[in-house]
C-alpha cells in the first residue's frame, strides 16, 4: 500500500465511522429532547444485550481496523486482499458510503419521532410506510450495509468481511425482533405492509408499486 493512497483509505474509513456514529448520537439526543425520554437506548433482556455486543464489535472494528493497519504489523486477518485492492475501490467506496449516509438521513426524516434504537414492548409507535420504508421494511440496516461494503472497498481485508458478516447476522436478528413487535402492536396493517415490501431489499411488489406511480 503506498503511503498516499493507504492513508487516504484509512482516513476515509475513520471519517465515515465518525460521521455515521456522530449522526446517531445527534439523532438520539434530538429525539430525547423532543419526546422527553430516551429512544430505547438501554438494551432490554439478554437477547438485546447480545445484539448490543455484536453492534459494539462492528463499531470497534470499523474504527479500530485503520488504526491497527496503521500502527501494527498486519497478520492474515488485516492483510490486504490484493485482487480487491484497486484504485477503483476508492471510487466505489466513496459512492457507497455517500449513498449510505444520505439514505440514513432519509430514513431519519421518514421516521420522525418513531425512530428507536431498541424495542420497548410497552410502547406503541406509528407505523411508518413512506419514503424508503415504502420499498423495504428496514432501510436503515440496508444503508448501514452499503457503508460497510464501501469500507471493504477502502480496506479489502479478511477482517472487513468478518465485520460485515457480524453486522449482517445482527441485522437479521434485530429485524426479526422488530417485525414481531410491530406485528403485535399493528396487527393486520403491518401484515399488509409486510406482504408488500422486502425485509432488506425491495421485492417485486414494492418495485412495481414505484413504477406504477411513475
Amino acid at each position: 500500500m503506498s503511503i498516499d493512497t493507504g492513508l487516504l483509505r484509512q482516513y476515509l474509513v475513520l471519517g465515515s465511522a465518525f460521521l455515521y456514529w456522530t449522526g446517531v448520537i445527534v439523532q438520539a439526543y434530538r429525539l430525547r429532547r423532543h419526546i422527553g425520554r430516551s429512544p430505547n437506548i438501554r438494551p432490554r433482556g439478554l437477547r438485546e444485550k447480545f445484539l448490543w455486543a455484536g453492534w459494539l464489535l462492528v463499531i470497534a472494528g470499523w474504527i479500530g481496523q485503520p488504526l491497527i493497519i496503521r500502527h501494527c504489523a498486519c497478520g492474515t486477518l488485516f492483510s490486504l486482499i490484493r485482487f480487491l485492492f484497486h484504485p477503483l475501490g476508492i471510487f466505489l467506496g466513496i459512492l457507497l458510503a455517500l449513498c449510505g449516509h444520505i439514505g440514513t438521513l432519509w430514513c431519519y426524516s421518514a421516521l420522525g419521532d418513531s425512530w428507536r434504537i431498541g424495542i420497548n414492548k410497552g410502547e406503541r409507535t406509528t407505523l411508518v410506510t413512506n419514503g424508503p420504508y415504502g420499498l423495504v421494511r428496514h432501510p436503515i440496516y440496508l444503508f448501514q450495509m452499503m457503508i460497510l461494503i464501501g469500507m471493504l472497498f477502502f480496506l479489502p481485508t479478511l477482517f472487513s468481511f468478518v465485520i460485515l458478516l457480524i453486522h449482517f447476522t445482527c441485522t437479521i436478528i434485530k429485524a426479526s425482533d422488530e417485525e414481531a413487535y410491530l406485528m403485535a402492536i399493528h396487527g393486520i396493517a403491518y401484515r399488509v405492509y409486510l406482504s408488500g415490501t422486502g425485509r432488506l431489499f425491495p421485492n417485486w411488489k414494492s418495485v412495481r408499486r414505484i413504477f406504477c406511480r411513475t
